[in-house]
Formats: C-alpha cells, structure tokens, sequence
C-alpha cells in the first residue's frame, strides 16, 4: 500500500502549521490537540491570532482575509482556512 502525495503533502503541511501555532503560543507541541482552543485552553489573545495568520500567510504564500479569525480557534480551524486559501489561490 503506497501513500498518495497528497496525503504527505497534507501530513507536512499540518506539521509545519502545528509547529506555528506553537511557536507563536510559545507552547510544547505535545500540549496543544486538534481542538483544544487556543483562546480558551491556551490563554491566547487575539494579537496571537493575528500573529498565527501572518505566519501562515508568510510560510504558505496565501492570503486569509482576518474574518477567518473567528474559524482560527484550534488546530482543526486554523488547517481548514489555510486549506482553502491555498485552493482559492
């Protein structure tokens, strides 16, 4: 059974937005999930936010419009609006 691109490439770029998110929370990766809340669970303000979707934006060469913000409130969010940014690219 052979992995399809996509699914490594999906796998790298959840890592590399894992690793984002953290470094802007100044978290352990081990202590931030896919839905814990990064406001709620992680103390994050929303200039966090706005940090996490400028680095997004700079490692992925897209654009996310700030009402995206309100999506952007765990790893499952954050991976959904940058998936399709990239798509509408």
């Amino acid at each position: 059974m052979s992995t399809s691109p996509e699914i490594v490439g999906d796998s790298r770029r959840d890592q590399q937005i894992k690793e984002i998110v953290c470094d802007v929370l100044e978290m352990e990766p081990a202590d931030v999930t896919d839905t814990s809340l990064f406001k709620e669970d992680h103390g994050a303000d929303s200039l966090r936010a706005i940090e996490i979707l400028a680095a997004l934006e700079r490692e992925f060469d897209i654009t996310i419009d700030q009402a995206e913000l309100s999506r952007m409130v765990n790893l499952n969010g954050v991976r959904a609006v940058v998936a399709e940014a990239e798509a509408s690219r």
